[in-house]
């Protein structure tokens, strides 16, 4: 698996939000955080905007997206541990 990340312009174009929302809906619990990729840059693995616009197209309600962000999350955990980081 290749794993993308996207910078804000590009997580923005993807998902159809607006900065102030991403952030906003990261403060309610449904938008993963964001990836840490220096001191003043952060950015989204690709494959969970994707997951979320899944998400939301299919109708999930709020507490299933943040049960999806819970286990995006994980998952991120679990490749970190897997590749010794």
């Amino acid at each position: 698996m290749t794993h993308i990340i996207l910078r804000i312009p590009a997580a923005k174009t993807r998902s159809g939000y607006s900065r102030s929302t991403i952030y906003l809906r990261i403060a309610q619990g449904l938008w993963t955080k964001p990836v840490r990729l220096g001191p003043r840059a952060v950015g989204w693995p690709a494959h969970e905007i994707d997951a979320l616009n899944a998400a939301r197209i299919s109708g999930k309600t709020d507490a299933q997206i943040r049960e999806l962000i819970e286990s995006l999350h994980i998952k991120r955990k679990e490749l970190m541990v897997a590749r010794g980081l």
